[in-house]
């Protein structure tokens, strides 16, 4: 335990990224948000701070409880963050409405053969004009 971690390590610790180069891009590309702001790789983790981290098709709000700059297991990494009981609630929504999306959407039993791609694109052509 140190008592100043880089944001990248940090994240990387808690096991939101598989490498410090993923958090770096995601931190870079403006995905992290760190007490609702944009920040640098380099900015030191605080206890207390909110951090908002994307993962998949969810958003985690997680509040920094430890600081950490070594991975260790996934039990153990879960310890050095809360997440926020707002981000657990939008997550369930969010996850409930895709389940419900994927139920109503018919999904093809194959693909389409060559006729029916044409058929496809002649209605798509036809639908512009």
């Amino acid at each position: 335990m140190s008592d100043s971690v880089r944001l990248d390590k940090w994240l990387w610790a808690a096991r939101f990224f598989k490498t410090r180069a993923l958090a770096k891009k995601a931190i870079e590309g403006g995905k992290v948000h760190y007490d609702g702001d944009r920040v640098k790789t380099s900015k030191n983790v605080e206890v207390g701070a909110l951090i908002r981290v994307p993962q998949g098709w969810d958003i985690y709000e997680v509040e920094v409880v430890k600081l950490s700059d070594q991975r260790r297991g996934a039990p153990e990494a879960q310890t050095l963050y809360a997440e926020t009981e707002q981000s657990q609630a939008r997550r369930a929504k969010e996850t409930e409405a895709r389940r419900l999306n994927n139920e109503v959407m018919q999904h093809p039993l194959k693909r389409p053969d060559k006729k029916q791609r044409r058929e496809i694109q002649r209605f798509q052509r036809n639908q512009g004009e």
